[in-house]
């Protein structure tokens, strides 16, 4: 079985210090989570709120995306989701960090990373029999 170059992607995000938990997610559904250990454990203590939270925040994407709506965040508690919109989806790369924070690197980041992502799902779609190709 191969890996999922995107859970690769995710995988890579999460050794950044102040990324906390990272995955491709769309209302009410986690599309790709990373392939290691998970979300960090002081993420899991209020997971429910903030999974209850992101639904409602996909429910705005799902209404703007079209309209071209790249990006959204909001904090709850001592953390911070960032939304990062794939184009004319309902699809978005999201990443809980600590709210204090200094998001400059992370948007950097994150935004490079939307970028590949977007990247392997394009290559995902030209490809006949949906395998990844890999390069």
């Amino acid at each position: 079985m191969q890996d999922d170059p995107i859970a690769e992607v995710l995988d890579d995000l999460l050794k950044l210090d102040d990324i906390l938990a990272c995955m491709v997610a769309r209302r009410n559904m986690i599309s790709v989570m990373p392939s290691g250990n998970g979300f960090n454990t002081d993420v899991m203590s209020i997971w429910d709120i903030i999974k209850r939270a992101m639904d409602d925040v996909f429910g705005v994407i799902r209404e703007y995306s079209q309209a071209g709506l790249a990006e959204m965040e909001f904090r709850l508690q001592d953390y911070e989701v960032l939304f990062y919109v794939f184009p004319d989806t309902e699809n978005a790369l999201v990443s809980i960090i600590p709210a204090l924070s200094n998001k400059g690197l992370i948007e950097v980041e994150l935004e490079n990373a939307r970028r590949e992502i977007l990247s392997l799902m394009e290559e995902t779609e030209q490809t006949p029999s949906g395998e990844v190709i890999t390069q």
